[in-house]
């Protein structure tokens, strides 16, 4: 199961922004590292979504020249309101991950009786 589809994609996009402004394939290539290729991001679900997110007032864009000088990129950055959505969804990612660890805990506290022979 691809973890993006399970509504992480708009967490993930965002966190990838907080420290810096990136130009796509940077995003990209940033998203996969650090999830150790997880995600399996790619170009097809990358640039509708950053486009949703510019739509949503969360990120903005701008064109900027390369740093290799080829042509010029097109830069996201976070917005304020992006900041606060990025804060807001970490926190739901924190209260679900904790109700899931406790769960799992749980289940591994239960132990099933084993049946014995008569």
């Amino acid at each position: 199961m691809n973890p993006l589809k399970s509504g992480t994609l708009d967490l993930a996009l965002l966190a990838a922004l907080q420290d810096q402004p990136r130009y796509g394939l940077d995003i990209l290539k940033h998203v996969n590292d650090r999830s150790s290729g997880l995600f399996d991001l790619r170009e097809g679900s990358l640039y509708p979504a950053l486009h949703r997110l510019v739509k949503v007032g969360w990120i903005e864009s701008d064109w900027q020249p390369s740093d290799r000088g080829g042509a010029p990129r097109k830069v996201y950055r976070l917005t304020e309101n992006g900041r606060e959505a990025l804060h807001t969804k970490r926190q739901e990612w924190q209260t679900l991950r904790g109700a899931l660890d406790a769960l799992l805990i749980r289940a591994l506290l239960i132990r099933t009786p084993t049946r014995r022979s008569a």
